[in-house]
């Protein structure tokens, strides 16, 4: 039973910094594509950062040279290091995993497993 348990969210300034974290259980998730999604009030859920099983990422445009995904196989998590926020980047955000080592794209269906979320808000 693959489980995936966010943590990290709170609280900050813009300009300031968080680090989230992704725990993942029942299954290895280096092995497979890891990715960072958010949903803000009244907007639709968009993709923030992936990673690949090789460790190749990407990012959406907003983000670029802000937020850096990673990943630690020994603790079966994966992080979202967010810093310099603004107010845009107030959301909800989910970890999520597909089922594949390569991402391919931010597109949510093709991602099958869902943490529960973390809320970030920046004033």
């Amino acid at each position: 039973h693959v489980q995936l348990v966010e943590s990290g969210g709170g609280s900050v300034q813009a300009g300031g910094s968080l680090r989230l974290s992704c725990a993942a259980s029942g299954y290895t998730s280096r092995n497979y594509c890891m990715a960072w999604f958010r949903q803000a009030p009244g907007k639709e859920r968009e993709g923030v950062a992936i990673i690949d099983s090789d460790g190749s990422t990407g990012y959406e445009d907003s983000v670029k040279g802000r937020f850096t995904i990673s990943r630690s196989s020994a603790e079966n998590t994966v992080y979202l290091q967010m810093n310099d926020l603004t107010l845009e980047d107030t959301a909800m955000y989910y970890c999520a995993s597909a089922r594949a080592p390569a991402c391919l794209s931010m597109t949510i269906s093709r991602y099958q497993d869902w943490g529960q979320g973390t809320q970030v808000t920046v004033s």
